[in-house]
């Protein structure tokens, strides 16, 4: 058995030389199936890098496989590159057909998710998915048609623009516009539990012809309950938008001084609270207090005729004097509306009895 092994082992380390190299060389279809090859495996990694390699070894395969049935005329030859040639056929329409699958038919689709779900981290099957609930269908908008009115069209969707320009309005009072790859009606959404039912309050209408998709409520419920991913997915998309709207919205508010209101600033209530009311405020408790101090001033002088009679008090330089507590004053003016440090618990309007000032203004000015 050894003797056998050491045979072996002879014969594949010390085979015999070639005893001459031919002067002939194979023939075009030969060089020409390993130049191609060579070039297959250049590919890469991935579904579309093992495409370029299978798509270049099938043809170099075809050629190997031509070189052994017409000039080398060997039957192994030619069997074992046609097997490797149907094996190349067979990993090319697999690929394709993960392709199919995996891609996304629509064109508007796939920009949809190049635009937006890609840069999020999305991958294509979550985004079937997403475009799965709403049936992979773009509704057409045209010009001056009406997505909702307010107070009549109810709050059963939420739809997303492809393309074109919505005009929101509230009372035929413009407010902002919505522009492609925004959410149509996203404070509507966030307003509304699951089981809740509402109206809008502002009227969408197309400026132009506009596309969008469009999820029905309960069916994007029933994704988002299912898979976490796609309901984080969502609820960042949704708050983006919503903070969008919000600083378009803060762009049309100004105070009289023309300065631009910052909408995370927690005193915008009474910025923005109606000066009428406060003006009447003011000046009431001004008046007030003048005659509270005229009243002083008389009860003063009636219970000490002589001191009135004196005249003013001059004082004297050696005369020491009680020290004077001087009150700070802020630079900046005060807000008639704010209460002050004499103003007791009833005396003050009912909102500065919350604990804190409330999220968002009751009474704002006509943008």
């Amino acid at each position: 058995m050894s003797a056998d092994n050491s045979s072996l082992l002879d014969s594949l380390l010390f085979a015999p030389l070639c005893d001459g190299w031919s002067n002939s060389t194979e023939g075009a279809i030969y060089h020409l199936g390993n130049t191609i090859l060579f070039l297959g495996y250049m590919g890469g990694s991935g579904a579309y890098g093992c495409l370029f390699i299978f798509g270049f070894l099938a043809p170099a395969f075809l050629c190997l496989t031509l070189w052994g049935w017409m000039t080398m005329c060997g039957l192994d030859v030619f069997t074992w590159n046609l097997l490797l040639l149907l094996a190349c056929l067979v990993q090319i329409c697999h690929l394709l057909y993960r392709l199919h699958q995996e891609g996304i038919r629509s064109e508007e689709l796939t920009s949809l998710y190049q635009a937006v779900y890609l840069p999020l981290g999305a991958s294509v099957q979550v985004f079937k998915e997403i475009a799965g609930a709403f049936e992979n269908k773009v509704v057409e908008l045209k010009a001056g048609e009406t997505y909702a009115v307010e107070g009549k069209t109810p709050i059963d969707q939420l739809s997303f623009l492809l393309s074109g320009r919505i005009n929101v309005s509230l009372e035929g009072q413009f407010l902002h516009y919505i522009h492609r790859h925004q959410f149509l009606d996203s404070p509507e959404w966030e307003s509304l539990r699951p089981n809740e039912e509402g109206k809008f309050q502002v009227t969408l209408t197309a400026e132009e012809d506009s596309r969008y998709v469009s999820w029905r409520r309960r069916r994007l419920y029933m994704l988002i309950s299912k898979d976490r991913y796609i309901a984080r997915l969502f609820s960042v998309m949704l708050g983006y938008d919503i903070a969008e709207k919000l600083y378009n919205l803060n762009n049309k508010l100004y105070i009289k001084t023309g300065v631009l209101l910052d909408i995370r600033l927690p005193s915008l209530y009474h910025v923005l609270a109606p000066s009428s009311h406060g003006s009447e405020a003011g000046s009431g408790s001004e008046q007030h207090t003048e005659q509270q101090g005229e009243d002083q001033t008389a009860a003063r002088e009636k219970s000490d005729p002589a001191q009135s009679e004196q005249g003013p008090r001059t004082s004297h330089p050696d005369e020491p004097q009680a020290p004077r507590h001087e009150r700070y004053e802020h630079p900046w003016a005060t807000d008639p509306e704010l209460p002050s440090g004499g103003d007791s618990d009833g005396n003050l309007p009912p909102r500065f009895h919350r604990g804190r000032a409330p999220l968002a203004p009751t009474d704002t000015p006509k943008l």
